[in-house]
Order: structure tokens, then sequence, then C-alpha cells
């Protein structure tokens, strides 16, 4: 079982369920070091004063920020402890609303919450009404010395909490769209409808893998073992393509014979 990085309370009204934060995510990625590859020794880095010039110990520094006329201002481990934040060791319910409401651009990490001691009769309370209303909690919530709104929401019999981000850390978007007076005909639009019903089908992530890993892992094991790994073969470029409906056209039998194929292969 995981350890738990955060211990609180979620005030519902005036019912109190104290709860255990778990991070609900791991990454999987390949970790690599750096070494100096002519004897494979690592590369170690050293925290040094610009000033001084002098090595200074991880335990000795302190956090600046500086100010636009270039003074520095330093903060303390007291300063920060000292900072009025209600919701350092309470998650404060601020509004209920319908979680198709949020967009999930604002969404920054997952956890789990779990019910500690005496929360978890409240826990299943809230779990239940959450459910059965078919809204989510939007609260505020302060983790690693910063306040964060979240939503919390029921996922089978367990409440997630997805930490989100602030508006203004959410940038215009606008200059990526194209021009206005690009059009597609309906044509168009009718054939690549038939593309997304070629494939559309229920979400079911376990059938899907990280190639890119996988193939780190295999060069990895290939170098320590020194075998050499067989050529890929080459990706043929495609050629630009002028008539969408075509192009469509032909990508929608294309998605038919992979989904006849997958499906006889989940028969066999």
């Amino acid at each position: 079982m995981p350890r738990s990085i955060w211990k609180g309370a979620i005030s519902f009204g005036l019912v109190t369920i104290p709860i255990k934060l778990y991070s609900a995510t791991e990454e999987k990625d390949i970790s690599f070091r750096q070494v100096h590859p002519e004897d494979g020794g690592r590369i170690k880095y050293k925290r040094v004063c610009e000033k001084c010039d002098k090595e200074i110990p991880f335990a000795e520094i302190a956090k600046g920020y500086e100010l636009p006329d270039g003074r520095m201002v330093i903060l303390t481990s007291e300063d920060f402890d000292d900072l009025p934040l209600t919701t350092t060791k309470a998650v404060e319910v601020v509004q209920f609303v319908a979680e198709e409401d949020v967009d999930p651009t604002y969404f920054a990490k997952t956890y789990f919450l779990q019910a500690d001691g005496p929360g978890i009769k409240p826990y299943v309370l809230l779990r239940d009404a959450l459910t059965k209303s078919a809204k989510s909690a939007l609260v505020k919530v302060a983790l690693r010395s910063r306040e964060s709104l979240a939503l919390i929401r029921p996922k089978d019999d367990v409440l997630l909490m997805h930490t989100m981000l602030w508006p203004d850390e959410l940038r215009d978007g606008g200059f990526a769209a194209p021009p206005a007076e690009v059009t597609v005909s309906d044509a168009e639009v009718t054939m690549a409808q038939s593309f997304i019903d070629a494939l559309s089908g229920d979400f079911e992530p376990e059938e899907y893998r990280d190639s890119y890993r996988e193939a780190l892992e295999t060069l990895v094991r290939s170098k320590a073992d020194g075998v050499p790994l067989e050529a890929e073969p080459e990706v043929q470029e495609q050629a630009e393509v002028v008539d969408l409906v075509a192009a469509l056209r032909a990508s929608v039998e294309a998605a038919k014979k992979r989904r006849e194929a997958a499906a006889e292969s989940k028969a066999v």
C-alpha cells in the first residue's frame, strides 16, 4: 500500500471528514543518469554561490524572490509557515458543480481520498450524495505550500480529487485557431463523421501500451547484452493529400479492416 502524502479534513457543511491523500498516478518513464561516456562515471553538480564562490550545503539554501528593481527578498521556512492559509489542513468545499462544466484543461494531478478513522461514514455519505446528485465538489486545498482549486468526484467506491490550475495559469489558445476563411464542404464533414463512426467504441485503456518506452527498454537490454537490435523497416512517407473526401473514404475502409482483424484476434 502506498504512503499517504497529506492528512487533513473535508469540511462538508457542519460535517468534518478526516481524510488521507494518496497520489493516483505514477510516472513509468525510463530514468537516465548523466554520465561521462569515456568511463561511465556519474556527473555531479555542486551548489555554488555566484558571489562568494563557496559550495553551499542544501540545508543552508533559502528561497529568494527577485523584485523588478533587482532587490532580492529572502524568505525563510517560518515565513511560509506563518502564511494565513485556512486550507493548510482543511479541504474547503466552496461549490457543487456538474463535472462536465469543468474544462479538463484545468486538471493538474489526481489523488485518491481515503477516510481516516471516524471519517468513514461521512465519507460514504458525501460519496453517495455526489453520485446521486450527479455533482462534483469544487474545493480549495493547500498542498506543498501552494493553494489550489480542486474537484472532488466519486469514481466507483472511491472519492478522487483533481487539483486544478488557476484561470490565469491557462494560456489563451486563440493563436492556434485556423483562419476563419478556411472552410470545408458538407461532403468532407460527412466523410469525416463516417471515419469517426468506424473507429468509435468503448474506452478500454488496457488495450494500449507505451511503445516508445518498450522500445527504450529493448534498446537498453540489447546494449547491456552486447546484442545489436534488428533494423526496423523504414516508414514510407505519405504524399500530400489533396482530395480530402477520397483520403477519408480510404481511411474508413482501412479502419473497418483493422476492427475486423481485431475482432477476429479476440475471438481466437
